[in-house]
C-alpha cells in the first residue's frame, strides 16, 4: 500500500523507486474504474501532460468530473512504470456513473430549504416542558449579542500543520514530505499521516458517506485482484494517504447487493489536455496544488539528483521574468536570495527551503521588500503557462473531432494556447488567392469563431474595431483553457458537430424568446455564424413578436440591427432580401410609437434618444424603401410638442436641423418660444440640452441662437438660474474646448465685443474673484436639484 498526495513530485519519485524494488505485476491506482480504457492513450508517446480525464453525463442537466494528471503526479508515473515494465494497471475508485449520480444527490440536498427557527424550537422543547419567560428570552438575546462571532472550523490538514509549528498545510507538507529523500520514508510517513487524518476525520454526513462508499469499493477491487490468483506481494496499490490505512483485508469490502443499490447516471468520458493554470486552482476530487510549475521544477531536480539546486533555479527564473518585463535584477541579488531562503529554512530545522521561504527571499532581495514588485513574476514561475497535448483522434467526442478538423482547416491551431493572442480578420474576398477556400478563409474563420461564441466556449471574444462604417473588419482575442475543453465536450449534448450544436442552441433559445431585441440580436448572430436556416427561424420569431409590440426602443433597435445585417450581406455572402420587408414594418411601428413614448422622465429619455438615432440611421440608409415622410412628420410633431419630454423635443429639433429641414427663422422662433422667462427653467434648459446633442457646428454658426440663449439666462431670477444651470452645464459638458471658445466669442460679439477682443480677453488669466466664482460653482451640489 503506497499512500500519496495527488500531484506530489517527491511522491512520484519515491513511488518509482518503490516499484523498481518490488517489481509488481499489477498496479492498482485510485481513479475512475470505468476510465481504464483511456490508460493506453494516457501513456502514449505523443501524449504530453498535464492531461485530465473528463467524465460527463449524456443528459441534461450536465454533471462533470475532472481527474487531472501532471508529469509529476504519482498516479501518472505509476501508469508510465506499468507501461514500461509490461505490468497490468487498473483504476479502482468508483465508476464515473456513480460519482456523477452522487453529484445529483448533493445538488438536491443543497436545494432543500433549511428548517426555520420556529420549527427547530418546536422540535426541541425544554426538558421540563415549561415555556421560557420573556425576561429569560431577553437575557438570552443580550448574551447572544455580546458573544463573539463564530470561528470557522480549522480543517484537519491545517490542524496537522499548526501542531507542527507551520503556518499552513502546504508548507507543512513540502517541508516534511517533498524534501525527505530517505529510502521508503515517504511511504511509511504518508501511511502514518493518513492514520492521523483518520483520527481527525471530518464527521459531516456527506464526507463520511462518500469516503465509506469509495473505500468499500476500492477494497472490493483489491480483493478481486487477489482472488484472481495474483500474489499479494506482486500487487501495489497507489491511493491518497487518507485512504491507505483502511484498505486492508481486515476491513469489509463492498458486497454485490451494496454495489447494486448505489445510484447511477449514464455517463461518458474523454481525455483532454489540461493546463497548469487550472491545476493551480483545482479543488475537490483530484485536488491540485497552488504552484504546479514550481513542482515540475522540483520534479526535474529530483530526477537529476540535484534537489539542492531548486532554490537557485527558482529565483533565477524570477529574476529572468523581471528582466523580461524591463526591471533589472543582478545575479548577486539572486545569490543572496538563495542564502536567505536556506537560512529561513535552517531556522526551523528544514532540509531545504520551502516555496514560502523562497517567496520571502524573493520579496526581500528581488522585490526590494515590496511583494507587488514581483507579484506578476511569481505568478508566472509558480503557475506557468504549460498546457497538455494529445495526438489527434485520441479519446475524443464527435464534437471535439469536428473542432480539431475545423481548427486545422482554418489554420487556427497556433492560437490554441493559454496565452492570450489577437486575431484580425478581413472578411472581404482575397482576389489574389488561388482557390476559393483561400479567398474566403477569414470569412470562414469568422463564422467558426462566432459559433464558438454562441456556444459560450470562452475561447474567442470579439473586440471593437475603430472603423465605424467598415463591416468587413473584425478583431478577436483568442485564448484556450481547460474550461473551454469542458464546455466543448458538454456541447456534444446539443449536436455532434460545432455547426449542429450551434443550430440546436439557436432553435432552443428562439422557442423561449419573448423579446424583440433578443430576437433581432439572434438574427444577427445567426448570420454571423453562417447559419441561414437559423437566420430564417430568428427572422420569423422576430416578425411574430414585432406584430404585437409597440415598445419604441426595442423596435427601433431591432430595425437598426436588421439594417446593419442587410448592409453587410455582400460581405457575409448571404441574400438580405428576406429581411427588407421586416425592416420596413419595424420602421413604421417605431415611427408611430415615438410620440407616445416621448412622454417620459429624463432617465428613460436617454434610452429613447439612442433609439431615435438608430431609427434615423435606418431612415437615411434605406430612404428609398422606408416611409421617410412618416418619420419626418413624427419628428416635427415631437419638436413642436410642449407636453413631451423637453430633452426629446430638443433632440427631434436637432435631427431636423441636421437634415436642413428647419430654416433660421423657424429655429429663431422656436428658440425664442422655448427660452423665454415664462417657460420653466427645467423645460427651457432641458430643451436646449437635447438640441445640443448633435450637429454642434450648425449651432455654432447660428449667432441668433446664442443671442437668445444669453438673453434667456440673464432674464432668470436666482432660483430659476439655479435650476437651469443643471441642464446647461450638462449640455455644454460635451463640447470640446475649441467649441466652447467659439461659443464665448459668439457671446462676446452679442455683448459688443469683436472676435479679436473677445479672444484676447479669453487668453487673459482669471482674476481672483473669477477663480473664486468658478470654485463656488465646482463645489456646488447639483444633485440636490
Amino acid at each position: 500500500m503506497f499512500g500519496v498526495r495527488h500531484l506530489s513530485p517527491s511522491g512520484a519519485w519515491h513511488l518509482r523507486q518503490f516499484l523498481d524494488e518490488r517489481k509488481p505485476t499489477v498496479v492498482l491506482i485510485e481513479g475512475l474504474a470505468d476510465a481504464e480504457v483511456l490508460i493506453p492513450d494516457i501513456v502514449r508517446k505523443d501524449s504530453v501532460p498535464p492531461l485530465a480525464i473528463l467524465a460527463y453525463t449524456d443528459t441534461l442537466p450536465v454533471r462533470t468530473l475532472v481527474y487531472p494528471l501532471a508529469q509529476y503526479s504519482p498516479e501518472y508515473q505509476a501508469l508510465r512504470w506499468a507501461h514500461e515494465h509490461r505490468a497490468r494497471a487498473e483504476f479502482i475508485d468508483l465508476p464515473s456513473d456513480i460519482f456523477l449520480a452522487l453529484q445529483d444527490i448533493e445538488h438536491a440536498a443543497a436545494q432543500r430549504p433549511l428548517a426555520s427557527d420556529a420549527e427547530v424550537e418546536s422540535e426541541e422543547p425544554d426538558d421540563d416542558g415549561s415555556e421560557v419567560s420573556d425576561e429569560a428570552e431577553a437575557d438570552a438575546d443580550a448574551e447572544d449579542e455580546s458573544a463573539p462571532p463564530p470561528v470557522a472550523p480549522v480543517s484537519m490538514y491545517d490542524q496537522f500543520a499548526h501542531a507542527a509549528g507551520e503556518p499552513d498545510y502546504e508548507t507543512y507538507w513540502e517541508r516534511r514530505f517533498e524534501h525527505n529523500l530517505a529510502a521508503d520514508n515517504y511511504r511509511q510517513t504518508a501511511f502514518r499521516f493518513g492514520q492521523g487524518l483518520r483520527e481527525l476525520e471530518d464527521l459531516s454526513p456527506k464526507w463520511l458517506a462518500e469516503n465509506l462508499v469509495r473505500e468499500a469499493y476500492m477494497r472490493r477491487r483489491i480483493q478481486e485482484v487477489l482472488k484472481s490468483g495474483v500474489p499479494p506481494h506482486k500487487v501495489v496499490v497507489i491511493v491518497g494517504a487518507f485512504h491507505a490505512p483502511v484498505l486492508g483485508a481486515e476491513y469489509p469490502a463492498m458486497t454485490d447487493k451494496e454495489l447494486a443499490s448505489l445510484p447511477r447516471r449514464k455517463s461518458k468520458f474523454t481525455l483532454m489536455p489540461y493546463s497548469y493554470f487550472r491545476l493551480s486552482s483545482q479543488s475537490g476530487y483530484g485536488a491540485g496544488n497552488r504552484a504546479p510549475a514550481y513542482f515540475e521544477l522540483m520534479w526535474q531536480c529530483l530526477n537529476q539528483d540535484d534537489l539542492g539546486e531548486l532554490p537557485a533555479r527558482y529565483l533565477s527564473r524570477i529574476a529572468r521574468e523581471l528582466r523580461d518585463a524591463g526591471t533589472f535584477r543582478s545575479t548577486a541579488e539572486v545569490i543572496e536570495g538563495v542564502r536567505l531562503a536556506e537560512s529561513l529554512s535552517a531556522f526551523v530545522g528544514g532540509l531545504a527551503p520551502t516555496l514560502r521561504d523562497l517567496h520571502d527571499a524573493a520579496t526581500t532581495l528581488l522585490g526590494h521588500g515590496e511583494l507587488v514588485a514581483i507579484k506578476d513574476a511569481l505568478a508566472k514561475v509558480d503557475v506557468g503557462t504549460a498546457i497538455g497535448r494529445l495526438p489527434k483522434g485520441v479519446s475524443q467526442t464527435s464534437i471535439q473531432d469536428d473542432f480539431e478538423r475545423e481548427m486545422s482547416r482554418l489554420k487556427l491551431e497556433k492560437y490554441r494556447t493559454v496565452t492570450k493572442q489577437e486575431l484580425a480578420l478581413d472578411l472581404r474576398e482575397n482576389r489574389h488567392a488561388k482557390t476559393e477556400v483561400a479567398a474566403f478563409i477569414d470569412l470562414e474563420r469568422s463564422s467558426f469563431l462566432h459559433r464558438l461564441r454562441v456556444l459560450e466556449l470562452g475561447f474567442a471574444e470579439p473586440l471593437r474595431t475603430k472603423q465605424q462604417s467598415a463591416n468587413w473588419a473584425e478583431k478577436w482575442t483568442v485564448q484556450w483553457s481547460p474550461e473551454s475543453e469542458i464546455r466543448l465536450v458538454e456541447a456534444v449534448l446539443l449536436g455532434e458537430t460545432v455547426e449542429l450544436a450551434t443550430a440546436f442552441k439557436f432553435k432552443t433559445q428562439l422557442e423561449e424568446c419573448e423579446s424583440i431585441a433578443t430576437a433581432a440580436s439572434m438574427t444577427s448572430d445567426a448570420i454571423q455564424c453562417g447559419l441561414p436556416q437559423a437566420m430564417d427561424q430568428a427572422r420569423a420569431r422576430l416578425q411574430a413578436l414585432a406584430a404585437t409590440s409597440s415598445e419604441f426602443t426595442a423596435v427601433a433597435n431591432a430595425a437598426h440591427q436588421l439594417g446593419l445585417i442587410a448592409k453587410y450581406g455582400d460581405v457575409r455572402r448571404f441574400d438580405p432580401s428576406p429581411l427588407l420587408p421586416l425592416i420596413d414594418d419595424l420602421f413604421v411601428q417605431g415611427a408611430l410609437a415615438l410620440h407616445s413614448t416621448a412622454l417620459c422622465d429624463n432617465d428613460h429619455a436617454k434610452a429613447v434618444m439612442i433609439a431615435m438615432e438608430e431609427l434615423n440611421r435606418v431612415s437615411l440608409e434605406y430612404h428609398d424603401r422606408v416611409d421617410e415622410e412618416l418619420w419626418l412628420s413624427v419628428l416635427r410633431k415631437l419638436a413642436d410638442a410642449d407636453d413631451r419630454n423637453p430633452l426629446l423635443s430638443g433632440y427631434a429639433c436637432a435631427i431636423l436641423l441636421e437634415r436642413n429641414l428647419i430654416s433660421n427663422e423657424d429655429l429663431a422662433r422656436e428658440v425664442s418660444r422655448r427660452l423665454s422667462p415664462g417657460i420653466s427653467a427645467d423645460l427651457g434648459a432641458g430643451w436646449f440640452e437635447g438640441l445640443s446633442k448633435r450637429n454642434r457646428y450648425a449651432l455654432l454658426a447660428r449667432q441668433l441662437l446664442w443671442e437668445q440663449l444669453a438673453d434667456y439666462v440673464s432674464s432668470l431670477d436666482d432660483e430659476q438660474f439655479r435650476r437651469a444651470i443643471v441642464f446647461l452645464r450638462r449640455a455644454f459638458g460635451g463640447f470640446s474646448p475649441r467649441e466652447k471658445r467659439q461659443i464665448a466669442e459668439n457671446l462676446g460679439e452679442h455683448w459688443g465685443l469683436n472676435k479679436e477682443l473677445a479672444s484676447e480677453l479669453l487668453d487673459q488669466e482669471l482674476t481672483t474673484e473669477e477663480q473664486e466664482k468658478l470654485s463656488e460653482l465646482n463645489d456646488f451640489d447639483f444633485g440636490d436639484l
